[in-house]
């Protein structure tokens, strides 16, 4: 049997549907998730039901204009690169005349296509790894802003069944996503960071168009970076929560993080840009978390992947467990670790710009004099140089859009 599951987008239901008559056509089993639903909720879908495939039909963070596909495997792990080759390979081999499908209804009736929502068993697993009690006790307020994404009912269920004070803005369906990106950022989350500080909340917290990704507000309505926030679990779930492991993050993430995990007794790991790389290394070390600096975020005994809807959770029990807000806790890290401090952007590219930027950094092996002390210099994902001082950069072409991303802390 595979899952198939799908987001709010444009046409992401009927893709979906699509999706599934073309496997029942095939002779495949396929179980439906009937309602528009979080990623992580259809990758946890994909780990209960033990089926060995899955996929989301989701553009996840991407412009309005677009939609995709997401595909897992058995264990509701993101499919890495193997899998996604083999995908390649076949969808180049495709000739569309010749795809066989089965209409919905009657691959239904034939037992091929059958429909549930999990979404209560989605909700307890979640449940039953946060701290109810504490948070209980602690009577927080939250704003939440789904970015007209899929996320609305699962976090405001798991906020109230914690007895938290819930206000919700942005939950009604729009494919356009109000005219923004579904990307949690300073710039889209203005309205929810001025909502926190006119109704005096303790926290805001937002997820990206499939809720795979968190952005999160301050009691003082400043925006937290994706950095910031995976330093923040990472120290919280080993200093309060006495957890025991290495942490995760990719080449364009903070080293706040490495400073972190060496005062723990523990290693950091530095991967690629991809979320399945992560993912990887996680299973491989048993990591706490594994992160990146774009948003998303995945912690030990959940799903094998990111979710927005479990990290915004546990930031709640982090507040509860701690009595202290969001601010204090990471000025309790920059006390103890320094302040490091991170920029990144993104430059359009045209293919010859493209072309000449590689040829220079990779052929010819090129890189700018920085003025610095250089240690290394990694080229296997981008160019990445690493200075004496602590201090990096890097630039890499996006796999996704024609953008050249840098940065540097």
């Amino acid at each position: 049997e595979i899952c198939v599951g799908y987001d709010r987008r444009f046409l992401s239901k009927e893709s979906a549907h699509w999706a599934a008559e073309v496997l029942a056509g095939y002779g495949f089993h396929v179980f439906v998730v009937a309602r528009s639903s979080p990623t992580p909720l259809i990758m946890f879908t994909v780990k209960q039901m033990q089926t060995p495939y899955g996929l989301a039909v989701t553009a996840s963070h991407n412009p309005a204009i677009y939609n995709g596909i997401k595909v897992f495997t058995a264990g509701g792990r993101d499919a890495d690169q193997v899998v996604t080759g083999k995908i390649e390979e076949q969808i180049a081999l495709l000739k569309p005349e010749y795809v066989k499908s089965i209409d919905y209804d009657q691959a239904m009736e034939m037992g091929l296509i059958r429909e549930g929502y999990p979404f209560n068993e989605y909700i307890d697993s979640i449940l039953q790894v946060v701290d109810t009690k504490k948070i209980k006790r602690a009577h927080l307020r939250i704003a939440i802003d789904p970015m007209y994404g899929v996320s609305q009912s699962s976090l405001r269920t798991i906020l109230l069944t914690c007895r938290c004070d819930v206000d919700v803005i942005h939950e009604q369906h729009d494919t356009l996503f109000g005219g923004k990106m579904p990307a949690p950022s300073a710039d889209t989350l203005k309205l929810l960071s001025n909502y926190v500080v006119d109704n005096g909340c303790n926290l805001g917290v937002a997820t990206d168009g499939d809720a795979d990704r968190l952005g999160v507000i301050d009691e003082k309505g400043a925006f937290l970076h994706p950095n910031t926030l995976l330093v923040l679990l990472y120290y919280y779930l080993v200093k309060y929560r006495g957890w025991s492991g290495p942490c995760v993050r990719n080449n364009s993430t903070t080293h706040l993080l490495d400073r972190v995990a060496k005062d723990m007794g523990q290693q950091c790991y530095e991967v690629p840009v991809g979320f399945k790389y992560i993912s990887a290394k996680m299973a491989e070390t048993n990591a706490v978390i594994g992160g990146e600096s774009s948003g998303g975020l995945a912690v030990r005994g959940h799903i094998a992947g990111k979710d927005g809807i479990y990290a915004a959770a546990l930031l709640v029990e982090m507040l509860a467990v701690t009595g202290k807000s969001v601010s204090q806790l990471y000025q309790e890290i920059t006390d103890k670790y320094g302040m490091l401090y991170y920029e990144d952007a993104a430059f359009t590219m045209t293919q010859a710009r493209k072309a000449e930027l590689q040829e220079k950094l990779f052929v010819k092996l090129e890189v700018p004099d920085f003025g610095n002390a250089v240690e290394k210099i990694n080229r296997t994902d981008g160019c990445k140089v690493y200075f004496t001082d602590g201090s990096w950069v890097i630039c890499r072409f996006s796999g996704t859009e024609p953008l050249l991303r840098m940065a540097a802390e």
